[in-house]
């Protein structure tokens, strides 16, 4: 029986394919760029760095049109890295006329830039010219990750008629942290601050903001590579690989008034969850939502856990709402050829169908 396995093992092992294996896993780093978003778009709306992008589709099969949020740390070509491997491809192949808020990379001109800029400044006035641009008079608004919590947070004020509230994998409550859980307790208490730290440094750079992500969810980061070793032969594989790697080093800066306002008033305060949160000068409450809502959740997910979303349906005052936990990771339902089963059922019957 040992001679058995052993003329299997001989009879699949490759040459060919272990030499491609291992020249394509060493020579990654140096081939050329993959290009992103493949997707074909226009801009409709510029402000200072941030852009609305617009994809039209090639039949428009909803009044609706969609209106995405992406979190304003990473750049958000996640949603549409590659032909088959797009988010935004899959929305505009169903029908759905999109647009997209791209906050762009800000300097430290921009580092007293409030989170209530952001809300107020760019995903409000982003979302009234989508709605000029397209003509409809209800949006859905989709929230990724920190865009969701951002996406939530405008959804308390918003005066626009937004029809549909999805948020994908957004911390709203954080009540439960993932990680440094003794910081934050001691941070809640009132024992440590880090407004001076923000103030002084005025802008959390690139280089910040990628090293606080690794710090919490991937310290050393090597899984990636095995995970190429391991199908470097698969040249679809090794494309996908590229453009996944690109985005997880796509980290921009961040206003350092924006993240101490999101740092006392979420994650120190939980007011959107608890009270007292104030955007512009208005009152920010969930209950001020009336959108259907669909709140998504992963199992998988370091980030971001369920119980950091699971509250947002019992406090909001929409009548349509549903909360689902779906299998996968923080990024699993941002970049796919096509939509997943969830949303396929959820979001075509609350966008109004033409035909």
């Amino acid at each position: 029986m040992n001679g058995d396995n052993g003329e299997r093992k001989a009879a699949s092992y490759d040459p060919e394919m272990e030499l491609k294996r291992w020249a394509n896993f060493l020579t990654v780093r140096i081939s050329p760029e993959p290009d992103l978003y493949p997707t074909p778009r226009e801009v409709i709306w510029k402000k200072n760095k941030a852009t609305v992008w617009h994809y039209k589709p090639e039949e428009k099969k909803y009044e609706v049109p969609l209106f995405l949020v992406y979190s304003p740390v990473t750049q958000p070509f996640i949603l549409d890295m590659g032909k088959g491997n797009s988010m935004i491809e899959a929305f505009i192949k169903n029908g759905f006329d999109v647009y997209l808020l791209d906050f762009g990379s800000p300097g430290y001109e921009d580092k007293d830039m409030t989170a209530d800029d952001m809300i107020t400044q760019y995903v409000q006035r982003g979302i009234q010219r989508a709605l000029r641009h397209s003509g409809a008079d209800e949006i859905t608004v989709i929230g990724y990750c920190l865009g969701g919590t951002i996406a939530a947070m405008y959804a308390t004020i918003a005066e626009e008629p937004i029809k549909n509230l999805i948020l994908s994998v957004a911390a709203i409550d954080t009540s439960v942290v993932p990680f440094f859980d003794q910081w934050a307790n001691v941070a809640r208490r009132g024992e440590v601050s880090f407004d001076r730290l923000f103030d002084a440094f005025g802008l959390v750079t690139a280089k910040a903001m990628e090293a606080g992500m690794r710090l919490v969810t991937y310290p050393i980061y090597f899984t990636p590579y095995l995970s190429l070793l391991n199908k470097a032969y698969d040249d679809e594989y090794i494309d996908k690989w590229k453009r996944l790697n690109k985005w997880t080093n796509s980290h921009v800066p961040f206003s350092g008034a924006a993240m101490k306002q999101l740092s006392n008033d979420l994650g120190r305060d939980n007011k959107l969850i608890d009270g007292g949160l104030v955007i512009d000068g208005k009152k920010a409450e969930l209950k001020n939502i009336k959108a259907n809502l669909l709140v998504v959740s992963t199992d998988l997910d370091k980030l971001v856990l369920k119980e950091n979303s699971a509250r947002v349906v019992e406090l909001v005052s929409s009548e349509d709402k549903t909360f689902i936990i779906e299998n996968g990771g923080h990024t699993t339902n941002a970049y796919d050829g096509e939509l997943p089963a969830f949303l396929a059922d959820w979001l075509p019957e609350r966008s109004r169908p033409l035909i």
